[in-house]
């Protein structure tokens, strides 16, 4: 009896362990019909079948094969594709099961992460009567959303599936995303594909995989909490799909921190370019907004100063990133600012500068280049000045329309070697500004927009673009 009971044992587990190994023929969430694959690079496609079965995938015209492994998984490369705005089916076949994933576009893929400003949709936010006019003819953007995971280790997939824009599903779109979108399908005429992997009041530390830290010998990663949980939970579970890139608005969550988030922000894109194993991708994000009161002393250094400060250092030392600034749009008493479209358009400058061939494309606001001291005054030098350098200011933070030439510029102060700080006069010359004040006779260093709130920040260059806050001294 014992005998018998220690056989049936034994095969009671052989058969357990021959089950585990036969997984019928399945495919991630990101391979739902209605999807957008990425053209001019290889594309991966991959899922799980039986054990050692042959899975064969057919698409555009080609045919690749793979043997499922041990685990059952398996994965294939297809060759870079071509546009397609038609529409083609994706036909995964493994002995006698079939899957064919219809409607799949060819274009551009961005991954769309950070916290609640980027998960902010479309249905909360100001919609421009340009974007409103043309929404059921926006079929071309497609979206889909990883649900909120936190996991110690990486996920296979996650609950979800590919919605077309449309006036019944575009409320749910992340708006940053969509009028991003809308601003690459208008200038290239080309599908677009959205992934909203994004949780509203995250910190950047859980979003950063564990190659990103070990990339970073400055981050103690240990000391860290909830560190990678996820994106082990959500960003893993979309790779590797192929993307054009990936968009990121986050930062509130860290607010009080300067140096240290550069470091983090360091190690989310090294790692995410990393464990994507597609190269360097453009990874572009948002300043932080204007946001609470006014900070009447004009040293600043207050509030978000100092992330601001970090997320310029990120755009100067990180290849391949860029920023969107948006320092005219927040609200006092709002952390959400309304003005989505300003945001994704301004981000859709840099990729359709940077990325998609309009090299005459002015993408950036002016950025602070050198400080020149001559006599009493302080010149300073900026790139990205376009057509030109102008005080400006938009008629509130929710109008998307261009800000209006003002007669001063604002929000500009100045010191000497005592580092005593006061409110400075600053005017335009040329492609510089002059600033100077008649309390500081030998001007040493100079602080733009440095604070929480930079109200009376409204430097502009002529394409409409504000220049991000900065500071020459290191003190």
């Amino acid at each position: 009896m014992k005998r018998l009971t220690s056989f049936c044992a034994s095969l009671a587990i052989v058969l357990t362990l021959v089950a585990a190994a036969q997984a019928e023929l399945k495919l991630p969430a990101m391979f739902t019909s209605g999807g957008v694959l990425q053209q001019g690079i290889a594309v991966p496609v991959w899922g799980t079948a039986d054990a050692g079965a042959d899975v064969s995938v057919a698409f555009a015209g080609q045919k690749k094969t793979a043997k499922a492994g041990s685990d059952g998984k398996w994965v294939v490369k297809l060759d870079a594709l071509k546009k397609n705005a038609k529409g083609d089916t994706i036909t995964i076949t493994s002995g006698d099961s079939k899957i064919e994933v219809k409607d799949v576009l060819v274009g551009e893929v961005w991954f769309c992460s950070g916290q609640s400003n980027m998960e902010w949709t479309v249905g909360g936010s100001i919609v421009p009567k340009q974007f409103k006019e043309k929404i059921d003819s926006l079929s071309m953007i497609r979206h889909i959303k990883v649900p909120h995971v936190k996991a110690g280790k990486p996920a296979a997939d996650f609950r979800g599936a590919w919605q077309s824009c449309s006036s019944k599903t575009i409320r749910g779109f992340t708006a940053v995303g969509a009028f991003f979108a809308y601003q690459i399908q208008k200038e290239l005429d080309t599908p677009v594909g959205l992934i909203g992997c994004n949780w509203g009041g995250t910190r950047i530390e859980p979003w950063i995989p564990t190659a990103g830290y070990a990339s970073v010998k400055e981050l103690d990663a240990k000391k860290l909490r909830d560190k990678s949980s996820m994106n082990n939970g959500m960003v893993a579970a979309v790779q590797p799909y192929a993307i054009a890139g990936a968009l990121w608005y986050q930062g509130e969550s860290n607010g009080n921190e300067g140096e240290s988030y550069y470091l983090k922000k360091k190690a989310l894109v090294q790692g995410w370019r990393s464990t994507w194993g597609q190269g360097d991708f453009p990874f572009y994000f948002v300043q932080l907004a204007n946001f609470q009161g006014p900070n009447a002393n004009p040293a600043g250094g207050g509030g978000w100063s100092k992330l601001r400060e970090a997320q310029l250092k990120a755009i100067r030392n990180i290849p391949k990133t860029g920023m969107a600034v948006i320092t005219d749009i927040g609200a006092a008493r709002n952390i959400h600012p309304r003005n989505k479209f300003d945001v994704g358009r301004r981000l859709a400058l840099w990729a359709l500068a940077n990325d998609y061939g309009k090299k005459d494309l002015v993408y950036s606001g002016p950025l602070y280049k050198s400080l020149k001291v001559d006599g009493g005054k302080a010149r300073l030098s900026f790139d990205h000045v376009g057509g030109g350098l102008l005080a400006a200011k938009k008629s509130s933070e929710q109008s998307i329309d261009p800000p209006k030439p003002v007669e001063k510029l604002g929000g500009f102060a100045i010191a000497g070697a005592d580092k005593k700080w006061v409110w400075a006069t600053a005017v335009v010359d040329g492609k510089d500004i002059v600033v100077s004040s008649p309390e500081v006779k030998k001007p040493v260093a100079v602080r733009y927009g440095y604070s929480m709130n930079p109200v009376k920040a409204n430097l502009y260059n002529k394409e409409g673009l504000p220049a991000s806050p900065f500071r020459t001294d290191d003190w």
